[in-house]
């Protein structure tokens, strides 16, 4: 028996008597190889757009993003119509329009998620980038968590290809605000177009802040912070 512990608590599963090399030769566990291969290409493709997406998703995450990626690559892979058994892979899923549908919406922080913290409307111009939340008010549009006096939005504009694991991000400009009673409009441009042949990611993050002696901190490392996938083409 193995024992194991995660933030959840302790686990407790038994250890497979069935070696590696029978798994990889043995004709019974042909089903089994080609799982495994399916499950590895769906690890490495969330791992792809993890590390694409780093800029922007630093200090968002939480503990189980790499597992909740993986499976929704897994449903990406799924959309896989034309490789045979065994070499489904997320390139080919993702480029149909229920391959991209596991991935809009996705939330990087699942203890922040984007319409829990942002209570207004987002408007995203695919075309140049531009996103856009008008008649914004701090203290009435947001899930404020305890100590924040300051909140900062940022878009990110990524293209990645799969294949070739190519990757542009390109980053919008900083609207950093006090989180108070004033309307205003917050606009997000890129900085330039993120170009390659891949797919385009829209990504918007909230991060909280609290200011000291006019210095802002990154509230409690984070934890509150959202980042979420609008958009995938």
């Amino acid at each position: 028996m193995n024992f194991y512990k995660t933030e959840d608590g302790y686990g407790i599963r038994s250890k497979s008597s069935i070696s590696k090399d029978r798994i990889k030769s043995d004709p019974a566990f042909q089903r089994t190889r080609e799982n495994n291969s399916e499950f590895a290409n769906s690890a490495t493709s969330g791992k792809i757009l993890r590390r694409a997406s780093i800029d922007i998703v630093s200090k968002t995450k939480d503990s189980k993003l790499s597992s909740r990626l993986m499976q929704a690559m897994s449903q990406v892979k799924n959309e896989d119509l034309i490789s045979i058994r065994g070499q489904r892979n997320v390139a080919v899923g993702i480029l149909t329009a229920a391959g991209k549908l596991p991935l809009k919406g996705f939330n990087f922080n699942r203890k922040a998620i984007l319409m829990e913290v942002l209570l207004a409307d987002v408007t995203l111009n695919t075309v140049t980038g531009e996103m856009v939340i008008t008649n914004f008010t701090p203290d009435q549009k947001l899930r404020i968590p305890e100590g924040a006096t300051h909140v900062e939005f940022s878009g990110g504009f990524l293209n990645l290809d799969f294949t070739t694991e190519i990757k542009d991000l390109q980053l919008s400009n900083v609207v950093n605000l006090p989180i108070n009673g004033t309307n205003t409009t917050v606009t997000l441009t890129p900085v330039a177009p993120a170009a390659g042949t891949g797919l385009s990611f829209y990504l918007l993050k909230v991060a909280f802040f609290q200011e000291l002696n006019g210095i802002q901190y990154v509230l409690k490392n984070g934890v509150h912070n959202a980042v979420q996938i609008l958009e995938v083409l």
